[in-house]
Parts: C-alpha cells; structure tokens; sequence
C-alpha cells in the first residue's frame, strides 16, 4: 500500500493546532519535527540520557509531516486543510514559513519515518512519555510512565504547552481529585491525573479521533480505570462538581469555557488552563479575573503560558 506525505512547514507554536486540522482531515497519523524539541533534549533538564541519533539539522520552527492513506484524494481535501492553517493568526498562533510539500511514500518507508520521531521523553521530574513500541525500564522509583501512541492525536507531552501543564498538574493533584479533562487530545493529562492518584477523571474532546485515540492510550496505561473517555463540546451539559478542571487547549476556546468552568468547580477548586500564546496572555487575565478566579501561579516557557487558577471559597 503507498501513502501520501503531506509536510506542513511551520512555527514551533503552531504544531499542535497544525496536527489537529491534518488528523480531522483524515490523516492516519502525524510526525512531528520540532525545533524547540530539540533544543529541550539538548538541555537536558532532568539528566537523562539522550540518543544523538533523534536530532536533525533543523534550527528553527517545525514540520508536521501527516500520511494519508492513498485512497484519499487529497485535491479534495487539501484547499480545507490550507484555508484552516491560514486562518491559525486570528487565534493568536503564528504559522511561520506556512509551507505544504506533498510526496508518495512507501508502507515500509512511512513505518520508518513514523518510529523515528518518538522516544521516551522525561517531561516532568517524575513523568515520562514512553511510545507504545518503545521497551523502556524506570530510572528510579518515583518515575511514573505514560504509554503513548503519538501518532494517533495530538499532546504527545513534548509540545511545551503539554509539559506546562503537565507540570501543573504535579503541584496540584495530591489524590481522590475529581477532574475534568478539556480537550484530551491524546488523554495525556488524563492518565497522569490517574497515576497522580486522582480519583474520577471526565475526558472530553469534541473530536471522534481524539475521543478514540484517548480510549486507546487509556487501555494501554494499567490502573486508569477510573477515566471515562467521552465527545462532549468543552463544558456543555456537564453537571459533575469537579476539584480540579484542566484545559489545554487555544485561548480563545478557553474564554468560552471560563463560565462553566466556574460553574462546575467546586469551592476552593482548581482551573489549570494552557495553550495561550503571549498576545493572548492579557485577554485571558482580564476574563479569568473578572470571573472571580484568583491567580495562584503561572508557568511559562519560551512565549507560551500556563496558569494555575483557584476558585475562592465563597465569603
């Protein structure tokens, strides 16, 4: 069987909302090649050991390289795909160089091009994001292992709005926590909630790939039992209290959600939201503070914020 490559050259920032429209236009998966991934690993934060072999000669900005089966004709759904990444500016995301290169691979070529993107991934002191096919032991007792297929959504943890969050959730989530997951994506945060020790966990995404995608990583991960995979349109309709709600998703989607989230939390909750770019980090303080949300930290790395957000107990 052959596949059609579609390789979207753009920003770092753009990445995930870039793999997003490719897997709703019916991509079978994506590959990332991420600058700013590179130069993370390079860094080398948490002292792990690092396979030179995974970096490459790019310096800046990213490739998101999606595989269509050839069974899609791909003129009639690539304007789609080009109008929707022309429009990721209005959402406050640059989309760099913005360039589309389309080539015919090989099943076998395409097997290997998807492994080699992917390698476990020390995200946090104690969470790591290992590929489903990768055989990978624990460095020390405290570690926590997240199995992933990355190549069935999106928020494979080495974006930085993922490992922001990511690393929120760590100082919030002390156990018997119930969250509410907003926009899963590949259920990432899901499963960390549920090693943490959290107790109920709600998954939404609006996307029937995600909501699949989620399912099948939660499978994979023992002992997360108790998240519940579900399509919903962020808040809506739900009625569950919640002691934690996290949300990494633009910000212009999480000013929608900033009524219902408060809402739904509970007194003295927690509203953990990411994905907000720095021209959008004045408009979401103003509408998270004229809610009545108080600020208990934010977290940031290189232009892009996180915030940990507390609902006060009413007076």
């Amino acid at each position: 069987m052959k596949w059609n490559e579609v390789k979207v050259i753009t920003s770092s920032e753009a990445v995930e909302a870039v793999s997003n429209i490719l897997m709703e236009a019916g991509a079978t998966g994506v590959a990332i090649e991420d600058a700013l991934d590179i130069q993370n690993y390079q860094k080398d934060p948490f002292g792990e050991i690092v396979d030179p072999e995974m970096f490459t000669e790019l310096k800046e900005g990213a490739v998101v390289m999606a595989y269509f089966p050839e069974t899609i004709f791909l003129p009639e759904i690539l304007p789609s795909i080009t109008d929707k990444i022309d429009r990721l500016p209005e959402y406050g995301l640059e989309i760099g160089e913005n360039q589309i290169l389309i080539s015919e691979v090989e099943e076998s070529d395409w097997a290997t091009a998807w492994k080699k993107y992917y390698h476990p991934v020390r995200v946090t002191r104690y969470l790591t994001i290992v590929p489903s096919w990768e055989n990978y032991q624990t460095q020390h007792s405290d570690e926590k292992i997240i199995t992933l297929d990355p190549g069935m959504a999106f928020g494979t943890g080495t974006h930085p709005t993922t490992s922001l969050t990511l690393q929120a959730l760590e100082t919030v989530v002390r156990g018997g926590e119930t969250v509410l997951d907003v926009g899963t994506g590949s259920g990432v945060l899901s499963i960390a909630c549920s090693l943490m020790g959290a107790g109920k966990i709600y998954a939404y995404d609006l996307d029937e790939v995600a909501v699949r995608s989620a399912q099948e990583n939660v499978d994979m991960n023992q002992g997360t039992e108790n998240i519940q995979v579900a399509a919903n349109n962020l808040l809506t309709d739900v009625t569950t209290k919640a002691d934690i709600i996290v949300a990494n998703i633009l910000a212009d989607i999480i000013s929608l959600m900033i009524p219902d989230a408060w809402r739904l939390l509970k007194q003295k909750g927690t509203f953990i939201i990411s994905g907000i770019i720095e021209d959008k980090k004045d408009m979401i303080l103003e509408e998270i503070l004229t809610q009545g949300f108080e600020i208990d930290r934010i977290f940031q790395q290189k232009d892009w914020y996180a915030m940990i957000l507390k609902k006060p107990e009413e007076a």
